[in-house]
This record gives C-alpha cells, sequence and structure tokens, in this order.
C-alpha cells in the first residue's frame, strides 16, 4: 500500500513561495513496521517490512526525498520550512490541468527476511505510491497608504 499522504491535503490551499510541509499518517500497513512469519517442512521465514524514504513527485518537476514520514504542521509553527521534508511551489498551479499540482509519493520498503535454521537471511526493497493534487495560489499585496 502507498503512503497515506497528510499533506498536501486535496482540500487545502497553498501558497506560491511559503513553506509546504509534507508528511504522511504512519500505520503498521502504510509506513511500518510489518512482520510476518511462515513455516514450511520445519523451516520458519520470518520478514519484516518498514518504509525507508517517501520520495514526493511535486507535479512541478521536482522531487523531495524523505527519510521518515515528515513532521506534521502545526499552526505555532507559523510560515517556517518543516525541519524534514519539504517544499516550496514558485509557480502557482493555475496553468495546470484541472488547476492543480498532480503528484505522487512513493513509498520504497525495505523488507529484511530471515531463515534462521537455514542460517540465511536477506534483504529487499519494494515500492508503493499515492497520488495526490495541490491548489497552489498567488497572493498580491497591495499598500493603500
Amino acid at each position: 500500500m502507498g503512503p497515506k499522504v497528510a499533506s498536501p491535503r486535496t482540500a487545502g490551499t497553498y501558497v506560491v513561495g511559503t513553506p509546504m510541509w509534507l508528511w504522511a499518517d504512519p500505520s503498521p500497513t502504510t509506513f511500518g513496521p510489518a512482520s510476518a512469519s511462515a513455516t514450511a517442512g520445519g523451516v520458519t521465514v520470518t520478514a519484516t517490512a518498514k518504509v525507508t524514504t517517501v520520495r514526493w513527485a511535486m507535479g512541478d518537476g521536482t522531487t523531495v526525498t524523505c527519510h521518515g514520514p515528515g513532521t506534521p504542521y502545526a499552526k505555532s509553527r507559523g510560515a517556517t520550512p518543516s525541519p524534514d521534508c519539504g517544499h516550496f511551489y514558485k509557480v502557482p498551479s493555475s496553468e495546470q490541468a484541472g488547476g492543480r499540482y498532480k503528484g505522487t509519493a512513493t513509498a520504497t520498503w525495505t523488507v529484511t527476511w530471515t531463515a534462521p535454521a537455514l542460517n540465511d537471511g536477506g534483504q529487499f526493497t519494494e515500492t508503493r505510491a499515492s497520488a495526490f493534487t495541490a491548489d497552489v495560489r498567488e497572493v498580491q499585496v497591495v499598500n493603500v497608504s
């Protein structure tokens, strides 16, 4: 399963040049760790999977790679950039099809397996993706004195 994208929110509106915090809601099925074992012929194999990176294709030609789910935004943070997973859009999404950037969050799952009776084990990766959209607008301020 792909990451459960929490931000950008589909119902949200974002502003050009303002920090966008990217994060996924972690759970055992969307971020791990998840473990399973199987036994056959007296041999037990145990595998544990967890997301090691999330690659965010932002829809504007840029990608952001994050090592973890990202930090949820809190209003008390104001307009500060995310400490671990963020992006700045430079152009509004109004010229995009449907008026929104269309992006993808791709989680890389690292799966580690062991078969102690065989003195064997290893590791491999799998990817799972989730789509998101972002409505990004310009803000113009007029100083009337």
